[in-house]
């Protein structure tokens, strides 16, 4: 993958989140606080617990940090898969949202 093609692939799941907490928070009580910088977004519940999301520009990674821990996804087979073999990105980012928000959260593509 270029850097190109990894910072287009990057940007539309950085989007698909904001736009996801939008949705969320529009249907659902659990009122989301996303704030972008750059490469960057950070979700914060009302808990005060966070998910950070942030661009490795050099890795080509995404990187995602809950209190669960932290999780490296590489684009592969037409989605974001943990390095690991822990799942796909958007199950993750679900999972960790749900537990932190204390309600079922769905973030998709």
């Amino acid at each position: 993958m270029t850097d190109t093609e990894f910072m287009d692939r990057a940007e539309r799941l950085l989007l698909s989140i904001e736009e996801g907490c939008d949705r969320i928070n529009d249907t659902t009580d659990a009122d989301i606080d996303s704030q972008r910088v750059g490469g960057m977004v950070t979700l914060t519940f009302r808990n005060g617990s966070q998910i950070i999301v942030n661009l490795q520009k050099p890795l080509h990674e995404i990187w995602l940090a809950a209190r669960s821990g932290g999780y490296h996804f590489r684009f592969e087979d037409e989605g974001w898969r943990d390095t690991k073999g822990a799942g796909e990105f958007y199950a993750t980012l679900s999972d960790n949202a749900t537990t932190q928000a204390g309600l079922a959260l769905r973030f998709a593509a």
